[in-house]
């Protein structure tokens, strides 16, 4: 498993929250930030997914600029092979050669894919929150993951179907 994007944003849905993706596409992990620095939200999300789903299991990683803190990119490398968590501002040569790498490029190119994570949070009702308070939108956020993750799984097992389906008008 390997998870390729978080985010967070504060003018399109009212609250910072962080979500998490696989490489499915499955949002894995969401949090709604209580006034918290990006930079101390990282290491309590891998320590989150990597109790989830084992160490050894979580082949990448990746952050935008905002979570960035030379520590949290040290201790993530030690649990996770590819850590993609670019330094914002100026960089000495070897963070330059780092972030011009093939496999980083490759990796940073899938993260900038997390707007539509945000965009189909939004198609699934966050983009306005009835409930007052700061609990009621907790429990909105997780109903719209739950809600876009099973159009997810539905547009997966519907093009499951349409595969079979194809599959046996050739035969036939």
């Amino acid at each position: 498993m390997a998870v390729q994007r978080q985010v967070k944003q504060k003018v399109e849905l009212g609250h910072n929250i962080l979500v998490a993706s696989d490489q499915w596409g499955f949002i894995v992990d969401h949090v709604v930030g209580e006034k918290q620095a990006d930079v101390s939200l990282v290491i309590p999300l891998a320590d989150r997914l990597l109790s989830r789903y084992g160490e050894g299991t979580i082949k990448s990683i990746s952050f935008d600029k905002g979570f960035y803190k030379k520590e949290n990119k040290e201790l993530l490398s030690l649990y996770i092979p590819e850590v993609i968590l670019p330094k914002k501002g100026k960089k000495n040569k070897a963070e330059q050669e780092e972030e011009s790498g093939k496999t980083f490029k490759k990796l940073r190119h899938k993260h900038s894919a997390v707007e539509s994570d945000i965009n189909r949070l939004e198609h699934h009702g966050l983009d306005r929150c009835p409930d007052k308070g700061l609990h009621a939108f907790k429990r909105y956020c997780a109903m719209g993951v739950l809600a876009a993750n099973l159009h997810k799984l539905g547009n997966v097992l519907q093009e499951k179907a349409r595969k079979q389906c194809e599959k046996l008008r050739k035969a036939a």
